[in-house]
């Protein structure tokens, strides 16, 4: 057994239905994300990140080695950010944040979901927070994460066409859409507070 495991989900592959349906949980957490877990496990002999956490490997590496580490961490946030029964908005302090820097929860989702929409090619649009807890918008293409340039990740959606491909063909803005009555923002609001 490799020393990176696949992540356990935190719901049923069905509780997020219709807007993730069970068929693309069972490839896109069962074949990719076990795919990048298995390549990640296979490059570490030898790579001197024997000994590395997620993150360190996400800071430093290059190449495939990033690439699937940078996958595994993406997609662990991603999923253990819904819920088949949520809390519909965020409340307290990270409320007041996205009001604060973005003028209203609906004009931060509006946001949100054109920096989605627009990314070209694979990659992910997330929600982070610097070091004073300011929060920016960042598009990451492919593997990258806000990691990388010293912020702190709260929310993101994969805009992978793997991620919605069986479910919405090529609309990804109604996947980016929908996605919004998945999200647990008890998980986010934890995320900002720690």
């Amino acid at each position: 057994m490799g020393k990176f495991e696949l992540m356990a989900l935190p719901y049923a592959p069905d509780a997020l239905e219709p807007v993730i349906s069970k068929e693309t949980i069972a490839f896109h957490h069962g074949k990719h994300l076990a795919g990048y877990v298995n390549n990640l496990n296979g490059l570490l002999e030898g790579s001197g990140f024997e000994e590395a956490t997620l993150e360190e490997i996400v800071c430093k590496a290059e190449g495939g080695m990033l690439n699937n580490a940078g996958q595994i961490m993406n997609h662990e946030l991603y999923f253990a950010q819904f819920s088949g029964n949520p809390k519909s908005a965020p409340t307290g302090q990270l409320a007041e944040a996205i009001a604060r820097e973005f003028g209203s929860f609906e004009a931060f989702k509006e946001e949100f979901q054109k920096k989605g929409a627009t990314l070209f090619g694979s990659g992910w649009v997330w929600l982070s927070a610097d070091k004073d807890g300011k929060l920016v918008i960042t598009q990451e293409p492919n593997a990258a994460n806000p990691i990388q340039k010293g912020l702190k990740p709260l929310l993101t959606f994969d805009v992978w066409e793997h991620a919605y491909y069986l479910d919405y063909q090529n609309r990804r803005p109604d996947h980016l859409a929908a996605l919004w009555q998945i999200v647990n923002w008890e998980v986010i609001e934890e995320r900002y507070s720690k």
